[in-house]
C-alpha cells in the first residue's frame, strides 16, 4: 500500500462530521417510516436523498477519506494480479474435482473396513 506508516489524528471537525453522517442515516429511516401516509415517491425521495447527504458528510471525513484510498490502492493491486487463462482455469477444477472423488472413494473405504474390523470381525455383530 502507499502509506505503510499510518496515524490516527481525529479532530472535533471530524467527529462532527462523523456524528452528522450517523444522524442523517437515522433522520432517513425516520423519515421513511414518517412518510408511509404521504406515498411510496416521498418516502423513497426522502430516504434516497438523506442517505446521498449521509454518504457525502462521511466521505468528506477523515475516514471517509481514507476507505477511499483503500479502495484506490486495492484496485491498483487488482490491476497487478496476473489472472489465469480458461484453459488454465478449467485444468485446475478439473484437478480439484478429481482429488475431491479419490479422497471421497479413499474415506468410504477406510469407514467401510474399520465398520468390518470392528462390527464383524471384533464385536461379531452380524447384520
Amino acid at each position: 500500500m502507499s502509506n505503510p506508516q499510518v496515524e490516527t489524528v481525529t479532530s472535533g471537525a471530524d467527529k462532527a462530521k462523523l456524528a452528522g453522517a450517523v444522524l442523517l442515516l437515522i433522520g432517513a429511516l425516520v423519515a421513511f417510516y414518517a412518510l408511509s401516509k404521504q406515498g411510496a415517491l416521498a418516502q423513497w425521495g426522502a430516504l434516497l436523498v438523506l442517505l446521498a447527504a449521509s454518504a457525502g458528510a462521511f466521505f468528506t471525513s477523515e475516514s471517509g477519506k481514507s476507505l477511499i484510498a483503500y479502495g484506490q490502492d486495492s484496485l491498483r493491486e487488482v490491476r497487478k494480479v496476473v489472472w489465469p487463462t480458461r484453459k488454465e482455469a478449467t485444468q485446475m477444477t478439473g484437478y480439484v474435482f478429481a482429488f475431491v472423488v479419490v479422497m471421497a472413494l479413499f474415506l468410504f473405504l477406510t469407514d467401510k473396513t474399520l465398520e468390518w474390523v470392528l462390527y464383524d470381525l471384533i464385536l461379531g455383530w452380524k447384520r
